[in-house]
C-alpha cells in the first residue's frame, strides 16, 4: 500500500519498522551490532554513517511523515542543524536566518560561522520583506522557525520558499514546535526539514536526538559532511525513537486541543498580561497560521503580571513541572531568559521579546481542570 495513501496514525505505527522474520515479534527488532559484513553485501553498514538497520527504517518514517524522499537521524537537534548547515554553507557564503529563533542556533551562528568564514544576517523581523531585504549576492540558505521558540510568531512558510527559488536560494525550516503533525513545510516548497526529536517524536523527556528530511539529493550532501562529523544516535536510542513515534499522531493531537483551550483561558486571566498562540484569533498571524498548520501546535508562552514574580510562580507549581526542554507526556513550564535564552544578552532578548516575566508552557496530556487548578494555586500562592 501507498504510503501517500494512509493515514497519519497508520504512518507512525507502520512505516519504518523492521520485519521480525526469524521470530515474527510485533515490534522491530534492536540491531546494536557496530560492525557488519563488508564482503558481498549491497550496503556496507557502520553507525557512523547512519545506515545501520534501525537508523535506516526509522529515517523512513520521518520522511514520510513530512512528505519527502529521505531523512537522516542525528544525536541531538544541534546536530541536525549544525550539520545541515555547514553541509550547504563555505567560505565566503551567506545565510538569511529569522531573528525569531531558538537560543542554541543562534549561539552556534555567532559562535561558529566566524571559524569558517561564514556570513550571516538575522531578519529585523519575519515577514517576507524582512527577508528579502536580507538577502545577499552570496547568499545560499534561508532558514526560517515556524511557530518560532518561544513567542509563537508565524512566517508564511510558502512565500518564503517562493521568494527562495526565485533567487535560486536554498530553504530550510526548524518545524520541532509543529511537529509534523500540524506542519509539512517541505508540501510548501521548503528545501530542508529539521527537528529536535528529542521534544514531540521522543515525547516522554527520555530521548536526545535530531532529525533532518528532505530530497535525496539535499540529504546525499548532508550524508557526506557527517559521515565527517560523526553525530549518529546509538541505536538503543534510535530503537527507543521508533517506539515512542507510534504514538506521535495521537500525543500531538490531544496535547495541541488542551493548548488551545488553555491559551483561551489564559487570555482572559486577570493574572496574565499577554498570551503567545497562534490559535488565538487576537494573534497577529492567525489567518496565516490557519492557512499553513493542520493545527495550532501544543506550545504556547505568556507573561506574567509584574505583580508576580515567575521564579517563585514555577516554583509554587504542584503538578506542572519546571524543566529544561519540552512536548514530552508531561506539562512543563521554563522561563526563556534562563535557559532556552540564556545565552544571549539582557539587550538581545529584549530586542525579540524575551521579557523575565515570560513562561514558555509545553502543554502535556493530563486533564484541562487538573492544569488549569494547579496554575490557579500558584498564582495564588
Amino acid at each position: 500500500m501507498s504510503e501517500k495513501k494512509l493515514g497519519v496514525n497508520t504512518i507512525c505505527t507502520h512505516v519504518g519498522e523492521i520485519k521480525d522474520k526469524q521470530f515474527k515479534g510485533a515490534v522491530s527488532p534492536m540491531y546494536l551490532s557496530s560492525s557488519y559484513e563488508f564482503l558481498d553485501v549491497d550496503v556496507k553498514r557502520y553507525p557512523r554513517y547512519f545506515n545501520t538497520p534501525n537508523q535506516e527504517y526509522l529515517s523512513k518514517k520521518i520522511a514520510a511523515l513530512e512528505g519527502t524522499e529521505t531523512a537522516m537521524i542525528f544525536g541531538s537537534g544541534m546536530a541536525a542543524i549544525s550539520h545541515m548547515f555547514l553541509a550547504f554553507l563555505s567560505k565566503g557564503d551567506h545565510l538569511v536566518v529569522q531573528n525569531t529563533l531558538y537560543g542554541g542556533t543562534v549561539n552556534f551562528i555567532k559562535e561558529e560561522f566566524p571559524k569558517y568564514g561564514i556570513e550571516y544576517t538575522f531578519t529585523n523581523g519575519y515577514e517576507v520583506k524582512d527577508f528579502e531585504a536580507a538577502i545577499q549576492s552570496n547568499t545560499k540558505l534561508i532558514h526560517i522557525e515556524t511557530p518560532s521558540n518561544p513567542l509563537l510568531t508565524i512566517t508564511n512558510i510558502k512565500a518564503i520558499a517562493e521568494l527562495a527559488k526565485s533567487k535560486g536560494i536554498l530553504t530550510s525550516i526548524d518545524n520541532t514546535f509543529a511537529s509534523p503533525i500540524n506542519q509539512n513545510p517541505a508540501s510548501y516548497g521548503i528545501d530542508m526539514v529539521m527537528h529536535s526529536a528529542t521534544k514531540y517524536f521522543g515525547g516522554h523527556s527520555d530521548i536526545c536526538a535530531g532529525a533532518v528530511a528532505s530530497s535525496k539529493e539535499h540529504m546525499d550532501r548532508i550524508w557526506n559532511v557527517s559521515k565527517n562529523l560523526g553525530g549518529s544516535l546509538s541505536d538503543m536510542t534510535v530503537w527507543m525513537l521508533e517506539r515512542s513515534m507510534k504514538t506521535l499522531g495521537l500525543r500531538v493531537k490531544a496535547q495541541t486541543k488542551s493548548a488551545l483551550k488553555l491559551a483561551k483561558w489564559l487570555n482572559k486571566h486577570p493574572k496574565v498580561s499577554k498570551v503567545y498562540y497562534p490559535g488565538l484569533k487576537s494573534h497577529p498571524e492567525y489567518k496565516l497560521a490557519k492557512a499553513q498548520m493542520k493545527g495550532f501546535g501544543a506550545m504556547l508562552s505568556f507573561e506574567l503580571d509584574k505583580s508576580l514574580d515567575s521564579e517563585t510562580f514555577q516554583k509554587a507549581l504542584k503538578l506542572i513541572k519546571s524543566s529544561m526542554s519540552l512536548a514530552g507526556i508531561e506539562s512543563t513550564v521554563i522561563s526563556p531568559h534562563l535557559t532556552s535564552h540564556a545565552l544571549l544578552t539582557q539587550e538581545e532578548r529584549n530586542a525579540v521579546g524575551i521579557s523575565d516575566q515570560l513562561i514558555r508552557f509545553s502543554v502535556g496530556i493530563e486533564n484541562l481542570k487538573d492544569l488549569k487548578k494547579d496554575i490557579e494555586q500558584a498564582m495564588n500562592a
